[in-house]
């Protein structure tokens, strides 16, 4: 019988009302079971957590945008090397903005460069070409017609040159449905939420869903919760826009079986097997070398990570309790997922403030060196 102690983890949680963080949840899972699940603070002032909180996942949804381009590889209607333009022709005569000057790209932009963020796209989300989508279209611009204004504007840089955080994910959705004939959101609702059992997760969630919103706050200058609009995510351009970079909604109970299935060789708990191993493996094997990698050190500042395809993947164990290979993503308001191969371990914090720097820096580094130390206690 499993032999564990987090009651180290239990009191750094306890302890997040007074770094910030107004409230939390986290839970851990080995095999197919929860090992662990603790609660702190409140769902909204006055009102304790309950464990049924949806949460807005911004980046996080990049997890899954990454599984179900893994998908359509491992079916053979993708591959990596593809030029994003077998899907999206707007992609086909790129240009880049050097020196002051346009001028044609040097490389062509493949489907792994936008996985890896390598396609030398911003995250300029009101940029003119959004703009005239949006003049055109107004709510109704889909993922695929905003994919093609993305790039109506120059690159930052040749395809493959450089890292940088960037609508990518969101051009890769495009793909996807482009790929698989599918809407993004309907996708991942036959081919993942639905099959692990996912219960509240989506771009749309029914009101019962939405009055369970926990509420959002973002840090001001000295790091204090201010409460925000319970509405909008700035990830989602338009209405009918499903963001493969941030655009999903879902509760704890949900989104912890993508990352366990994961960890368990693409197995989930329902049974359903969604992804290979060597896929999971191809996955979180580190894709950055030369001016990216030193890019996505200065950029994403995660200390002994690499980027893999779409996930952080750990590259230096001198610098974590979790093994190399270790991978998963994070979110703006401070979610977290983590994924160890090896232990069939996984884990999901969520939390709802944006601008909170020290949930990367201290308090994801920290709740999994004690999620590991309790395991070894």
């Amino acid at each position: 019988m499993l032999s564990v102690n987090f009651d180290a983890l239990t009191r750094y949680l306890d302890r997040t009302a007074e770094r910030g963080i107004p409230g939390c949840d986290l839970v851990v899972t080995l095999g197919h079971e929860v090992i662990y699940r603790h609660m702190s603070g409140e769902r909204e002032p006055g009102k304790p957590m309950r464990g049924d909180e949806v949460y807005v996942l911004y980046s996080a949804t990049k997890l899954f945008t990454m599984v179900a381009g893994m998908q359509l590889i491992e079916r053979g209607a993708v591959r990596l090397d593809d030029p994003v333009s077998k899907y999206l022709p707007e992609y086909a005569n790129l240009t880049v903005l050097d020196g002051g000057e346009v001028r044609p790209a040097r490389t062509v932009m493949t489907v792994e460069h936008l996985m890896t963020m390598q396609g030398g796209l911003d995250y300029d989300t009101d940029s003119e070409p959004i703009r005239a989508c949006l003049a055109k279209y107004g709510q109704a611009a889909t993922t695929r017609q905003l994919a093609a204004a993305f790039v109506q504007k120059p690159l930052l840089f040749d395809p493959g040159t450089h890292f940088r955080y960037s609508l990518c994910h969101d051009v890769m959705a495009a793909v996807i449905e482009v790929a698989s004939g599918l809407r993004f959101g309907e996708y991942l609702r036959r081919n993942v939420t639905e099959p692990l059992g996912m219960r509240c997760m989506g771009f749309s969630l029914s009101e019962v869903q939405l009055s369970r919103m926990a509420s959002r706050y973002r840090w001001d200058a000295q790091e204090r919760p201010v409460e925000e609009e319970r509405t909008g995510n700035f990830c989602r351009i338009s209405e009918a826009h499903e963001s493969g970079g941030g655009g999903l909604m879902g509760d704890v109970d949900s989104y912890i079986l993508l990352p366990e299935a994961l960890a368990n060789d693409g197995v989930g708990r329902s049974g359903a097997h969604i992804l290979t191993r060597a896929s999971i493996d191809a996955m979180r094997k580190n894709r950055l070398t030369g001016d990216s990698r030193r890019d996505y050190d200065v950029l994403c500042e995660k200390r002994g990570y690499g980027y893999g395809l779409g996930v952080r993947t750990l590259t230096d164990p001198a610098t974590s309790r979790s093994p190399v290979g270790e991978f998963g993503w994070d979110s703006a308001a401070g979610a977290w997922s983590m994924i160890d191969v090896d232990r069939r371990l996984a884990a999901f914090y969520a939390q709802h403030v944006l601008n909170c720097k020290r949930a990367y820096d201290e308090f994801h580094p920290a709740i999994r060196d004690l999620i590991y130390e309790g395991l070894e206690a």
